[in-house]
């Protein structure tokens, strides 16, 4: 683990918006030792989008690495000032960013921003390039089919390509039958949890854009046998494999797994209703719901970098998705518990590359009557 590391940042717009990537590096503040680098291509975007994607990026592989006093430094003078709380964030598409660059900031004992010289951050820049390289080499034949799934939604501000996640819910299991605590233990599905499983396959089949030119989308699922069972059954219906990401999980709820809201209210009353108000609080041996936000809101981030300007199928569970749909909404995490999610049901959010969102659907189980 390193303690004290700098965190250099850029990222780049071929157009402005247009094309656009970053790069992150991070290095021992003692040595100056690469100990990570991240770079990724965000689709049409504007500078300061990926400027702030690389500064998220950087963020996070320091929070990854153990550290606990970061410096920062970027040749953009805007993020550097408005990180620094001197500059207003003025713009709705970089609100949400800066927000998220503050909650991996707050991770942090302490962490400051420094402007330097676009010729002092060479090696930053450097990555950004190479992910926009590599973004415009990976769109060229797809520009056609691409340009089809741009969303009507001009009078939100939303520019560029989004990216679509459709999200389904696992079908039934013995727990959720008996309304019991279900996070980490892997329960597979009933059989009629298979035959809502068949159900939602069948709708997201019939749905365009999922198969273009013979290929499936990408289905993503949560590593647990509900969802990979549920996924399973989308990926049969669409022609499709199924990938895995940890980040998909549900909600580790410790000692109270397999327990129902009863039962865990009796053995620690007071400490539920404190966790039932909190979202930082954990379960006992647990998670906490703030704790899944952060993890979900990386691995949305991952798959976006990897899959943006498509449409991906996640399969995942009520935490999950509930924090994604709080994500696309830009709501407080009073929505947890505000926000019902049916078993196998559908919903929808868009995530534009210059930070805005659209949700397009919630809940729908229509498939299921």
């Amino acid at each position: 683990m390193t303690d004290h590391v700098l965190v250099e940042a850029d990222g780049g717009s071929r157009g402005n918006p247009g094309p656009a990537g970053y790069g992150a590096v991070v290095k021992d503040a003692a040595t100056g030792e690469v100990l990570a680098e991240r770079k990724a291509y965000v689709g049409i975007a504007t500078n300061n989008v990926a400027e702030y994607g690389g500064l998220i990026a950087g963020l996070a592989a320091a929070a990854e690495l153990g550290a606990s006093t970061v410096d920062v430094r970027m040749d953009s003078k805007l993020v550097v000032e408005q990180m620094s709380g001197r500059w207003k964030v003025k713009h709705p598409s970089m609100q949400p960013l800066n927000a998220e660059a503050k909650e991996l900031a707050a991770r942090f004992s302490r962490v400051r921003y420094e402007w330097i010289p676009r010729a002092e951050n060479s090696h930053a820049d450097g990555l950004a390039n190479e992910a926009m390289d590599a973004g415009k080499q990976a769109e060229a034949p797809k520009k056609t089919v691409k340009q089809d799934r741009v969303s009507p939604v001009g009078w939100t501000g939303a520019t560029g390509t989004p990216t679509k996640l459709l999200l389904v819910r696992h079908g039934q299991t013995a727990m959720s039958v008996e309304k019991r605590y279900s996070g980490r233990g892997d329960v597979p599905l009933t059989e009629h949890g298979k035959q809502q499983a068949a159900a939602a396959a069948k709708r997201l089949g019939a749905m365009e854009g999922l198969v273009v030119d013979g290929e499936a989308a990408p289905i993503i699922a949560s590593p647990l046998i509900r969802t990979q069972q549920t996924a399973q059954a989308i990926a049969d219906a669409l022609g499709g494999r199924v990938e895995t990401h940890p980040g998909l999980i549900e909600t580790d709820f410790g000692d109270w797994e397999g327990l129902t809201f009863k039962e865990a209210m009796d053995r620690d009353p007071e400490f539920q209703s404190s966790w039932l108000s909190d979202t930082s609080i954990a379960a006992p041996g647990g998670e906490s719901f703030d704790g899944v936000h952060r993890r979900v809101r990386k691995a949305r981030d991952e798959l976006i970098a990897k899959y943006g300007g498509r449409t991906i199928v996640l399969v995942s569970h009520v935490t999950p998705i509930k924090a994604l749909l709080r994500m696309g909404l830009d709501a407080g995490p009073s929505l947890l518990f505000r926000l019902h999610l049916d078993l196998a049901s559908l919903s929808i959010v868009e995530f534009y590359p210059d930070g805005n969102a659209s949700v397009r659907l919630v809940n729908d189980i229509s498939h299921l009557s």
